[in-house]
Formats: C-alpha cells, structure tokens, sequence
C-alpha cells in the first residue's frame, strides 16, 4: 500500500491552512480543532483510497514491475504477496473506504469516489496513453485538494487548483523522466508509454510546466480575493522558487525522480523550504488577513 507516497495525501490540509482568519476561531481552539479533526479523517481515508488503488496498479504490473531494478523489490513483484489476494484486498479496501467517506460528508465521498475510478482506470489501461497519463496523475493531486474543502464545506480558489495541478503534472513529467533514462532499453518493457516519450521532450514538457505552474502562483499571491490586499503573500514566492529548481537539480543528477516523496523524508534543503513557506504563508495570513 506504501505508506511512504501517503505524503501526497497531505494536500489534503491546504484548504484548511489557507483558512487562516477565515474560518480559525483562534479565540475558540475548540471549533478550529473540531475542523482539524475532520481534515485529518479526510487524510486517513485518502491514505486508504491511495492504498487501495497503489494494490491494484502493483498486482496489474506485477510482471513489468520484476523487469524494473528498484519496483522487483514490492511485495507483489517478488512473489511475496499474491496478485489475486492483492486484488481481492483493493476492492474491498476501495469500497468500505468509499463507505467511510460518504458518512463524513457526501461532498467528500463523492470526491473519494471519483479518485478510486480515476486510479483504477488508469491501472488498467489509461496509464499507457503519453501525456495523457501526466495529466491523470496531476489530476489526481487536484482531487486531493478538493477533498480537502468539501470535508470543511469551503470554496478553493480557480488558481490553487491551478497551482496543484501545473505543480503535479511537473513532478509526473519529471517521473517519467527519471524512469526512462534509468530504464534505457528496457523502457517498454517496464511502462508502455516510455517508448512515446524521450528525455529532450520530457526536458521541454517539464521546462513548460514548471514555469506555468512559478507564474501560476505569483499571480495566485496577489490576485486571489482572499489574500491580503498588502500582496505580503508573495514573500513565498522564493521559496517556490527555490523548490523548484532544487526538484529539477535533483532530477537531472539522479538523485531522485521515479521515487518524488523521498524528497520530503530525506533531501534537508527540500524540506526546509518547504516549512518555511508553511511558516511564512501562516504567519502573513494571521498578521495580514
């Protein structure tokens, strides 16, 4: 189910982080961690649906994964766990999930439910399609943010759905990126799309997409009706800057790429700009907003 990429699901909380003054009644810590609360159901149960569907794409690819140095090593690959138990165990993980979610709130099990179709669609056959397959994942990150305001019943501003999904679909192109220069000849054996793409188009895919999604967010910053009217939100702009090209030095030296959330387990620099943009958007919402 692999615990580790759950990170994604942190998306999760970032309508509920730009809340901040909005809906935080900071003179009642009671209301604003009732909310919590709910976000981080919202997060176990995305951690689940992720699971669910990580089980069906692995038993699905179980003989292309034996062919990939580093994805022989998963439990299904190797022969560790059955294709048909795994099967059996995404199903029902998938539907007492979908259960779960809709006893939250409908708004969210819808959008639970529309993430499991989406991932199953794409393990059986949707992730062949190139380019296309980009987009299914950043789409996924999308959802992730939806989920994530439908559980507080509040609107998300046109431009972090923008955001997200420009930011996602750069980390796909950069994925695929790594997976064929590390898979070489052997790339249509491991992934049927690979033998569409080549590392030149990728580089410009990803050039296109990573200044999308740098200008996305600035404009997001002082744009956005519920930000502060100071524009003091762009003071994290370096820090997506920074993170950016970080992502994209780490990519081209290989030091990641096929597995994108070790970066925010074990690259020190990655994660330091990461809180502190946490740090800094709080702190200008709570001052300015």
């Amino acid at each position: 189910m692999r615990p580790r990429q759950w990170t994604k699901n942190l998306l999760v909380f970032l309508p509920f982080l730009f809340t901040v003054n909005d809906l935080w009644t900071l003179g009642e810590p009671g209301e604003t961690w009732g909310l919590f609360g709910q976000v981080g159901a919202a997060f176990g149960l995305l951690c689940a649906a992720s699971g669910a569907a990580y089980l069906f794409n692995d038993a699905r690819d179980a003989e292309r994964d034996r062919a990939n140095p580093v994805k022989m090593h998963r439990p299904i690959a190797s022969g560790e766990l059955a294709v048909p138990l795994a099967v059996a165990l995404a199903i029902v993980i998938a539907i007492v999930v979908s259960l779960l979610s809709f006893m939250l709130d409908a708004r969210f099990g819808a959008v639970v439910v529309a993430y499991l179709v989406i991932q199953f669609a794409y393990s059986l056959g949707l992730k062949n399609l190139a380019v296309l397959d980009a987009f299914i994942v950043a789409f996924g990150f999308v959802l992730r943010v939806e989920a994530g305001a439908a559980v507080i019943d509040v609107p998300v501003s046109p431009w972090l759905y923008l955001c997200t999904g420009l930011g996602a679909m750069f980390i796909a192109l950069a994925k695929r990126r790594s997976e064929l220069a590390r898979a070489g000849e052997s790339a249509r054996i491991q992934r049927d799309a690979l033998e569409s793409y080549s590392i030149p188009a990728l580089d410009q895919f990803m050039g296109i997409v990573g200044t999308s999604a740098l200008v996305s967010y600035a404009l997001y910053t002082f744009t956005a009706e519920n930000m502060p009217d100071n524009y003091a939100m762009m003071l994290t702009i370096p820090f997506l800057v920074y993170g950016l090209f970080r992502y994209i030095h780490l990519v081209h030296t290989g030091t990641v790429g096929e597995t994108p959330e070790e970066i925010i387990l074990s690259d020190w620099p990655m994660i330091a700009a990461i809180a502190l943009w946490l740090v800094v958007s709080v702190g200008v919402l709570l001052v300015f907003r």
